[in-house]
């Protein structure tokens, strides 16, 4: 495991200002936010499928797990959820939007998250209860809260809507062709720079890159992406949320590409 520390003088900026202008009641409409989980039936290792299906209002949008320039992303709570060991989220590729100026990453009208419940005790029922914080966005931002609670079905058939959102996940590194991916990490004023350099085939038109260090004591800035032959060269800066030594361990960096034929998902660089 190789990390490389620095020590942080400032405070990063908190993106919480995306939530502007406070959104009147009487204008917001009635069904604005909805959750429902959907039942997958069981893998073959006996684990159980499902999904959490969030429903917008018409030109409505939310975000996806790293908003972007601005925005906030989910947070997710199972407390109260029984036979459950572990659940597992996969996030369909996002899609891209410029406003103002800024760019975030989400979905409009309809966020389904497939999720993969480890039961507790196999064989057993299960119930998924808890609680999704998200935020919503047209003309003005709001946070919303959506509670669930479902008595999970093991014996339910294929999902036809799990199944497509499973289909629209990032490619791994190894089905799109990624030779190596290497971080490079140096100390910077305010917080550390990581460069990482991907080879691999171009994933159409122009590619934006998204860095995740893996902590949840960082704050990224706006990645910049620019392709040389067959490497992709990322670029972002990572500040401390809490004034402290920033720590980058290059095992739990992400690095999502989005390209205009496909999105890859690659977790975990070498030295760089």
């Amino acid at each position: 495991m190789t990390q490389v520390v620095a020590k942080l003088s400032l405070a990063a900026a908190c993106t919480a200002a995306l939530f502007s202008a406070p959104a009147v009641a009487q204008n917001l409409p009635d069904n604005l936010v909805e959750i429902e989980v959907l039942d997958g039936g069981k893998t073959r290792h006996g684990n159980v499928i499902g999904a959490l299906r969030v429903t917008l209002s018409d030109g409505w949008k939310t975000y996806w797990r790293s908003p972007g320039d601005a925005g906030i992303p989910p947070t997710f709570s199972w407390k109260g959820s029984q036979n459950v060991a572990d659940v597992q989220i996969s996030w369909p590729a996002p899609e891209v939007f410029l406003t103002s100026g800024l760019r975030t990453l989400g979905y409009e009208q309809q966020m389904v998250l497939p999720v993969e419940i480890t039961p507790a005790r196999p064989g057993k029922p299960i119930r998924l209860k808890g609680r999704v914080g998200i935020g919503v966005c047209k003309e003005v931002c709001v946070p919303s809260e959506l509670r669930f609670d479902h008595a999970m079905n093991a014996n339910a058939k294929r999902n036809p809507t799990i199944a497509a959102a499973l289909a629209s996940r990032p490619y791994t590194a190894r089905e799109a062709g990624v030779k190596s991916a290497t971080c490079r990490l140096s100390p910077t004023q305010y917080g550390m720079k990581i460069e990482a350099r991907i080879t691999m085939p171009s994933a159409g038109g122009t590619e934006i890159a998204v860095i995740e260090s893996g902590s949840p004591y960082l704050q990224a800035s706006d990645t910049t992406a620019r392709r040389t032959g067959n490497t992709l060269v990322a670029e972002s800066e990572f500040f401390s949320l809490n004034d402290g030594l920033i720590s980058i361990d290059r095992s739990a960096v992400r690095i999502t590409v989005l390209g205009q034929s496909h999105a890859v998902d690659i977790q975990g660089c070498s030295t760089g």
